[in-house]
């Protein structure tokens, strides 16, 4: 299994960006999916969940600003991010667990809000 992440930039207080993982191999719709993200210094932090039936959970200091949501079409987990703030600026990092084949991690694609 590969996960290709990226939709990562720049952006102003207060604007938004959406994250695109992609994975090839395994079977996505039974997957559980996740985005985590580190800032530098710091521990890497779970931000958001979707498993295979749709459920979602969000870390505290993104609830309600950010939404996890999964197309197994495209084979394709989103994280669509509203109201940056300076604090959400890292790297963030998709991860997958596939049952019965296991855990995989993409590459990190940086977010960085400033004013």
């Amino acid at each position: 299994v590969q996960l290709q992440a990226s939709g990562g930039g720049a952006v102003q207080i207060g604007g938004s960006l959406r994250l695109s993982c992609t994975a090839s191999g395994g079977v996505f719709s039974t997957a559980a999916m996740y985005w985590y993200r580190q800032a530098p210094g710091m521990q890497r932090e779970l931000v958001a969940s979707i498993v295979a039936g749709g459920s979602t959970n969000y870390a505290d200091s993104v609830k309600g600003r950010f939404t996890i949501s999964r197309d197994n079409a495209k084979n394709t987990v989103f994280l669509q991010m509203n109201s940056l703030k300076p604090e959400d600026t890292a790297t963030y990092y998709c991860a997958s667990y596939f049952p019965g084949i296991g855990n995989y991690w993409g590459q990190g694609t940086q977010v960085t809000v400033s004013s």
